[in-house]
């Protein structure tokens, strides 16, 4: 049996859509027609997950699942049916890749399932998260309340990213410039002095005789040296993709001292964030821990954060589960450790998610602050020497005998010096 997507019309002239299981387009006709339905068109429905090749990111964009969640949430808490929700849904202006799994959805809800388990075979679309939250909306029976929160974490979370992108622009940008000015120096300014000054019989200092070299090597290598640029970034790129290099560089990240402020308050922040909302919406600890992995954004964090949940499933105190991996700051262990004792653990951590988000901004600004005059001090230094380089020849010709040169090379190369002053 084969399950059909068919457009049909009935005696009335209206137009119906749906779902209908034959064994082929001929049974499908058939078994239209003792409904008094006249088969149109008819496609054959796979309940694969669509293919998100053609997305951006190659998934549902945070913003775009935020604004389903509330969506989703606002038809709920107005009495309308999950089914009748999803099939608005499916009709609104998302993505083209998120209605073609909605479409999936609704017609698996509509066929029987739950909302979680329709959502399950779509792992590409819908975080592990999201679909944790989905099943303990189901399970306690409060799905619109659920949906909201998540609605309200993934907006949060987005904001976190934002702040983290913004703070990382200007640096990124003082860097390219960097290298810009760099290229335009050694790729013509020093070029043109070379040529203005090779007439005259002059000794050139060491270091323009070193700056000469390097621009000799960049000119006449730059094919070899873009080639290597580009394996380097490939073969970094293939490192980050596979776990253990994921593993690493989160590591790395973790324990970096210009960065590890940044990276640890931010995932202070997401664990306290999803970790209230996976206890308020009254799931077991041990599970809310096995849940919560996937907000973290590290891998070597989700890693030693697995090892507490396995000990905390042996019977050990989720305070000191923590303590034993020092994974996170102290204030946040000591305000676990408040909230097992006081029976409001998930009240606890949602009102601390603000002070870590405040931490990540302090750390940021923080970071930005000692690597900007550090990048700036290295464009100043580089510029400096290229400068030195370059007009200390300049300082050899004014001093230089004239008699020892032609006095028609010496007013050719001070022609040309001026043309690569101006140039420059």
């Amino acid at each position: 049996m084969k399950k059909y997507k068919y457009r049909a019309i009935n005696l009335n002239g209206k137009r119906i859509e749906g779902v209908f299981l034959a064994e082929n387009e001929d049974d499908l006709r058939a078994q239209l027609a003792k409904q008094n339905l006249f088969l149109v068109s008819a496609k054959v429905r796979s309940d694969k997950s669509p293919n998100p090749f053609f997305t951006v990111s190659g998934k549902i964009s945070v913003n775009e699942l935020s604004t389903f969640c509330r969506q989703f949430a606002i038809l709920i808490t107005s009495g309308t049916s999950i089914i009748d929700s999803l099939n608005i849904l499916r009709k609104q202006t998302f993505s083209g890749y998120l209605r073609s799994v909605l479409e999936i959805v609704y017609e698996d809800v509509k066929g029987g399932k739950l909302l979680s388990e329709a959502m399950e075979k779509h792992k590409r679309a819908f975080p592990n998260f999201f679909r944790s939250m989905v099943r303990v909306g189901e399970v306690s029976g409060a799905i619109d309340s659920v949906l909201i929160s998540v609605a309200d974490y993934f907006e949060a979370d987005s904001k976190l990213k934002a702040k983290l992108r913004a703070a990382l622009t200007y640096p990124c940008i003082l860097i390219v410039m960097a290298l810009a000015i760099f290229a335009l120096m050694v790729g013509f300014i020093i070029p043109s002095f070379e040529d203005a000054l090779s007439k005259l019989n002059i000794e050139m200092p060491a270091l323009t005789l070193g700056v000469y070299a390097v621009g000799h090597f960049f000119t006449d290598n730059w094919k070899m040296i873009f080639l290597a640029v580009v394996l380097l970034v490939g073969a970094w790129l293939l490192f980050l993709m596979s776990k253990k290099g994921r593993y690493l560089w989160d590591k790395c990240k973790y324990h970096l001292p210009m960065i590890r402020g940044v990276v640890r308050n931010s995932v202070s922040a997401r664990f306290c964030r999803a970790f209230s909302l996976l206890m308020g919406s009254g799931m077991d600890i041990v599970e809310a821990m096995d849940e919560v992995c996937i907000v973290f954004g590290n891998a070597y964090v989700a890693a030693q954060f697995r090892k507490a949940a396995e000990d905390v499933r042996r019977g050990t105190a989720f305070t000191m589960a923590l303590r034993a991996y020092d994974i996170f700051p102290t204030m946040l262990v000591q305000m676990v450790s408040v909230g097992e004792k006081t029976g409001e653990l998930d009240t606890v951590l949602a009102r601390s998610t603000s002070f870590f988000e405040n931490q990540v901004e302090r750390a940021i600004t923080s970071v930005t602050n000692l690597v900007q005059p550090i990048i700036l001090c290295i464009i100043g230094v580089t510029v400096g020497l290229l400068f030195m380089a370059v007009y200390s020849p300049l300082i050899e010709v004014m001093n230089m005998d004239p008699t020892r040169n032609d006095p028609t090379d010496v007013l050719q190369a001070a022609v040309f010096v001026g043309r690569a002053l101006l140039h420059g």
